[in-house]
């Protein structure tokens, strides 16, 4: 049984089928791409893991506990943590000031502002933040306001403030969306040193079929909101549903 298990799965919006029996399995301390078309239902998905959204029939259960009926920050305390698409982070603080944040909120179950008054004081948030940021490359950019970073280290950035929050499942929603190549080899290769380095599970949504053979060790392939396929990279390269319904698509 996987830490994240999605049975049965609807999700209809009006006369629009999103989802049809979606059944998913992510197998602890793994990598697992959920690709596809536009339209597939990958973000319908995602959305209902985290809360945003609650599937008409069917189960998500993550660690052996339903996430349905759950609110987002419920979702992210049980530890569950995501990464959107356009990196989330408040550009008027500085770097190290945004992975504080999320330090002060899984201790506390929310975050005040005025946390920051008495942050002298908080030896024990300070150091933890800064591992994080060293842990990311980033510490040397620690009084930086967020906003004058790259997309790259915005992203960089984002990742200290989810891994601060010691969750058990990351779920990436195109993590190199809108990056240079540079930048999306360097995401990459940070993904790979933090699955290495924890004891974390990813679930990867992803458009760049570089990002996903480079980093997933199950890819599942959706197409107008229904499992195609699900097997390892080698096998769904050439397997000829996912090459008529994607990866043909994305070069015709």
């Amino acid at each position: 049984m996987g830490i994240l298990e999605v049975k049965g799965v609807n999700k209809r919006f009006g006369g629009l089928q999103a989802l049809g029996d979606v059944n998913l399995s992510v197998v602890e301390n793994t990598v697992h791409a959920i690709i596809g078309p536009n339209g597939a239902g990958k973000s319908t998905l995602l959305n209902c893991l985290v809360g945003k959204l609650i599937p008409d029939t069917g189960s998500v259960m993550f660690d052996g506990q339903s996430v349905l009926g759950r609110k987002p920050h419920e979702i992210n305390q049980m530890g569950i943590s995501r990464v959107f698409q356009t990196p989330e982070i408040f550009g008027d603080l500085t770097v190290l000031e945004n992975v504080l944040i999320p330090c002060f909120a899984k201790r506390d179950g929310s975050f005040r502002m005025h946390a920051f008054e008495t942050v002298a004081a908080e030896k024990d948030m300070v150091d933890k933040a800064m591992h994080m940021l060293d842990d990311v490359s980033m510490a040397d950019k620690k009084d930086m306001h967020a906003a004058s970073l790259s997309r790259g280290d915005k992203r960089r950035l984002e990742m200290a403030m989810c891994l601060v929050q010691e969750p058990k499942l990351l779920l990436l929603d195109e993590p190199t969306a809108g990056m240079a190549r540079a930048d999306t080899n360097n995401t990459i290769a940070l993904l790979k040193e933090i699955n290495k380095k924890r004891a974390i599970t990813m679930a990867i949504i992803e458009h760049d079929m570089h990002v996903v053979f480079s980093l997933a060790d199950r890819i599942t392939v959706l197409a107008q909101g229904t499992p195609l396929v699900e097997d390892v990279p080698e096998k769904i390269k050439g397997h000829p549903k996912v090459q008529e319904a994607y990866l043909g698509q994305s070069h015709g």
